[in-house]
């Protein structure tokens, strides 16, 4: 119901399911009458049993009359914002309207939301007069990433003397998304950058002024230095110089879903930190001027295979963090999925965040190192996000993230490992000043030596 009413409706069943909706008040009422006219039957009191009648057909008159009670009463919910990072709050305006030529009585409101958003708010509303209106508003929170329905909304009706109560509902429902968070990220010039990639080619080109040859009609606002007079006399009007539009750096943001490579699950989990991470860095170099693709071990890619990010930072950031909001455990074995993707090159920067990975999947990475520019890893070491009480660690069966690590250097990754309470900032930080100094220092040439092994162990190549 964001921006738009609809009108409730009265729940199946008749006449029947409005008996069912007699209170107590309305049962005993109907009980005593009951038992008043056999006793006046037994006893032979003509009196009692007029009591007994009035007491039995006072509930029965006022299911009777709410039954056929034709109120016309819209509502309209409104969620502001529609889309909320993790931990914060949203607030639910409702909004009912009587439309109909009658007042109404006592009305309840029940919204129904998700046990994770808190419990279902209820609401008791005065009598609306004919053509008014009521607002009320209440807040959602979740820990927990998401897509959360809420509604649709029920109205329980009541008669004045509290014998029944009948629930009518609204057939419209709205949807909360609950995206990752995103940290605010240092600017740091990352590797690749001077070799083309990220904002300092585009401020090169723009610097340099290259125009295209084809002029364009003058336009309100346009440079007047831009003009291009041998057009303009030529066509009689004003024509200025098109510029070309500067190629955005690109980049790919990989993602390791793999339920095997991220055990564990919660809003402290290692996944739920590759989420976070791999939102805020997507976030951060599309601010830069990036082109950014969101690729998983599956091999979904996101918003296309292409990896355009659209021209619009704003709505490509929305498009990547709703993905990211619903994201799951996947059940894929290895990473090669990821690698088909890849396997094309010219993929600019590549910010991966893996979870455990043994020999083999190391390879894989290496070979998708071989298909960037500049390839970052974040390496999430599983020993030490699975302690349990007292320090104990559960075996994970990976290899130990310190040979992770030193097979991804090898093949040419600039590779951090990251542990429970590692700031993504300074994690960020340190991954641009060790790709700056191997870069200066040539460091990644073991690059073919990992492609061999992984050729050698039945991989793709």
């Amino acid at each position: 119901m964001n921006g738009g009413g609809s009108e409730a409706t009265p729940e199946p069943g008749g006449l029947r399911a409005a008996l069912g909706g007699l209170t107590t008040r309305g049962r005993s009422f109907l009980a005593a009458g009951i038992a008043a006219a056999v006793c006046s039957y037994v006893l032979g009191q003509p009196d009692l049993l007029r009591v007994g009648l009035l007491l039995a057909a006072l509930p029965l008159v006022c299911v009777l009359v709410l039954h056929r009670t034709r109120y016309r009463v819209a509502a309209d919910r409104t969620l502001s914002p529609a889309r909320v990072p993790a931990a914060a709050e949203s607030r639910v305006r409702l909004r009912m309207e009587n439309v109909s030529r009658l007042p109404t009585g006592v009305l309840m409101l029940q919204d129904r939301v998700p046990y994770v958003l808190g419990p279902r708010p209820r609401f008791v509303l005065d009598r609306v007069e004919a053509g008014g209106h009521r607002e009320v508003s209440y807040r959602v929170r979740s820990d927990l990433r998401g897509r959360y329905r809420l509604g649709p909304l029920q109205l329980r009706l009541s008669d004045p003397f509290g014998m029944c109560e009948l629930t009518r509902s609204f057939s419209s429902s709205d949807i909360l998304t609950v995206v990752p968070r995103v940290e605010p990220l240092p600017a740091v010039r990352l590797a690749g950058e001077t070799a083309g990639y990220g904002d300092g080619r585009q401020r090169s080109l723009a610097l340099a002024g290259d125009d295209d040859v084809i002029p364009r009609g003058y336009r309100h606002g346009d440079d007047l230095r831009r003009i291009h007079w041998r057009s303009t006399a030529r066509h009689g009007e004003l024509m200025v110089r098109r510029e070309e539009q500067p190629q955005k750096a690109r980049c790919t943001v990989l993602l390791d879903t793999r339920d095997t490579a991220h055990p564990g699950s919660g809003p402290d989990s290692a996944f739920e930190w590759a989420v976070t991470a791999a939102a805020s860095a997507a976030a951060h170099l599309l601010e830069r001027g990036f082109s950014v693709r969101l690729l998983t071990d599956t091999g979904t890619s996101v918003p296309g295979p292409d990896g355009a990010g659209g021209t619009d930072s704003a709505d490509a950031a929305g498009l990547l963090l709703d993905t990211l909001a619903v994201v799951e455990h996947s059940d894929e074995e290895g990473l090669a999925a990821a690698y088909d993707v890849l396997r094309g090159g010219g993929e600019g920067l590549l910010v991966a965040f893996f979870g455990d990975l043994d020999e083999e999947q190391a390879a894989v990475a290496g070979q998708m190192r071989r298909r960037s520019g500049a390839a970052i890893a974040f390496v999430l070491d599983g020993d030490a996000w699975h302690r349990g009480p007292g320090g104990i660690r559960f075996a994970t069966g990976q290899v130990p993230v310190a040979e992770r690590l030193r097979l991804l250097r090898r093949a040419g990754w600039t590779a951090l490992p990251v542990t429970p309470g590692d700031s993504l900032t300074d994690l960020w930080r340190t991954a641009a000043d060790r790709a700056g100094a191997g870069e200066r220092t040539g460091e990644g040439s073991g690059a073919a030596e990992d492609g061999a092994s992984w050729t050698a162990a039945g991989g793709r190549s």
